[in-house]
């Protein structure tokens, strides 16, 4: 991996509009919270939860994690990571953002998005797996990221970028290698503390991504490919999906 000191913070709130109290949610008999703490700690020596409220807080001392409390004001899961990082208050040179709503996150992709900072370009890193077909593709809700030779992000969309001329729509996908964005972050802490500082950004604002912020003030943000997909929980429904999941494991 690296040889730089490095922290994964994990982003959880309680309020949530399709799935409140989703942290403390059970899956098979263990908080989500829990199954995203047990997969980071399989690859990070230190994991932490950011979040708002106390009874995640005494949830993640309960089952041995580590958390920290933060502001309830915050707009972003960047900006309670920024917080978090000044509280804990220790030298570390590479942050890595884990979405609190994946269980199944994988070490290996936790370890592909770290070795983006092998290359001293990067400022900022996430993953992108190729999609399996155009109906997927077509979906406003599975950003797109462009690249340019190096791996560094040109682009996320929710738009289907770039165009195929010439060809028709539906086989688009056997024309170009259309990349999913999966949305693991990792930044330098320095660059954390920037972009933080930022104010909001016109291609932020239109396509609802905040990615777009960073890379229209400049930032260079290198993507890491995998092959694994990523089983997020946002509804109860989404809940039930991933206890099957986890049965057939």
């Amino acid at each position: 991996m690296t040889d730089k000191k490095v922290v994964g913070i994990i982003p959880a709130r309680y309020a949530s509009s399709r799935f409140p109290g989703k942290p403390l949610a059970k899956l098979g008999g263990k908080m989500v919270i829990e199954h995203v703490v047990g997969q980071a700690s399989i690859i990070l020596d230190d994991v932490y939860v950011a979040t708002d409220d106390e009874r995640i807080f005494d949830a993640v001392v309960s089952f041995g994690g580590k958390a920290v409390m933060t502001s309830t004001r915050h707009k972003s899961g960047t900006d309670r990571i920024r917080e978090a990082l000044e509280r804990i208050n220790a030298p570390f040179d590479i942050v890595v953002n884990i979405q609190g709503d994946e269980p199944f996150i994988q070490p290996e992709q936790i370890k592909t998005v770290i070795g983006c900072f092998d290359d001293s370009q990067t400022q900022i890193a996430t993953l992108g797996k190729r999609f399996g077909s155009m109906e997927e593709v077509e979906n406003p809700n599975s950003p797109k990221i462009v690249l340019d030779n190096n791996n560094y992000a040109l682009y996320f969309s929710r738009s289907v970028i770039p165009f195929v001329r010439g060809a028709e729509r539906e086989g688009w996908a056997a024309h170009f290698p259309y990349l999913k964005h999966i949305g693991l972050y990792a930044y330098r802490a320095d660059v954390l503390r920037e972009i933080t500082e930022l104010p909001l950004s016109s291609l932020e604002q239109a396509e609802s991504l905040e990615q777009l912020r960073w890379l229209q003030n400049g930032y260079k943000i290198k993507v890491g490919l995998t092959d694994v997909e990523t089983v997020g929980i946002d509804t109860p429904a989404d809940l039930a999906k991933a206890e099957s999941l986890l049965s057939s494991r």
